[in-house]
């Protein structure tokens, strides 16, 4: 199987197909859109590229691909979308598919992509009700040791460094608690993608209001006729009720 690879450069040279050979073990991950590795000229590092074609057989040469990437991978309505707007705009094709991803996944480090991150959350460990007689026979006395645990008491879990900004605290007041046994630090690791792991269900389609929907039949009668002109459309963002409180 060879595949055809767009590499992620906006270098306009590199605004072409190039052929690589797909591995046994890679054949069942690859369909276009997909994202993968390559060897490309006498660069050390691997680069990125996208698979827009696939084929038997190829008349160079070729190098094997490296891997196929899980992150960041398109399908091939929008490989085909990006062909159209580089030709429309006279851009590379690479430039267009980036428009495409995800935050966090154009990056050719790929020490800087999105990926999980363990951070320290803070829990109350001793019972409540000892830490406030402790508090109150004044056997604690640390401002920020009480202020900490009086944060605590009204938060079942928290992060450290949240911990640390709003109680006007310290790592250190924390680490102190949990060696005396009132708290329990634990590390966890969160989720950086934001869409990983979420059923997002589709919801119908909102109603337009008559200032809308006039709009919307202008626009789409401009479109039927392929009266090409552009549409100024005027509206009001609406704002949250911290924003209306803000400019009131």
């Amino acid at each position: 199987m060879i595949v055809e690879v767009i590499i992620s450069s906006n270098a306009k040279e590199l605004n072409r197909i190039f052929d690589y050979n797909v591995p046994a073990k890679f054949e069942g991950a690859i369909s276009i859109g997909k994202k993968v590795l390559v060897p490309f000229g006498t660069m050390k590092r691997a680069q990125e590229g996208f698979v827009i074609g696939i084929k038997e057989e190829s008349e160079y040469k070729i190098k094997d691909i490296l891997n196929v990437e899980t992150l960041g991978s398109l399908n091939e309505e929008k490989i085909e979308l990006a062909r159209l707007m580089a030709n429309k705009y006279f851009c590379n094709i690479s430039d267009c598919i980036k428009l495409m991803l995800p935050p966090g996944t154009v990056s050719k480090n790929l020490e800087n992509r999105i990926k999980d991150k363990e951070v320290k959350f803070v829990y109350l460990k001793k019972d409540e009700e000892d830490v406030r007689e402790e508090i109150d026979k004044k056997i604690l006395k640390s401002e920020k040791q009480i202020r900490t645990l009086e944060f605590l008491m009204q938060n079942d879990e928290v992060l450290l460094s949240e911990l640390v900004t709003f109680a006007d605290t310290s790592s250190t007041v924390a680490k102190t608690l949990e060696k005396n046994g009132y708290v329990e630090i634990i590390k966890k690791e969160v989720n950086r993608n934001p869409f990983k792991n979420k059923n997002i269900q589709r919801t119908e389609n909102l109603s337009l209001t008559k200032e809308q929907q006039k709009a919307m039949n202008k626009i789409e009668a401009g479109i039927n006729d392929k009266f090409f002109k552009e549409f100024l459309l005027y509206g009001v963002t609406r704002l949250s009720e911290k924003q209306k409180y803000i400019f009131n």
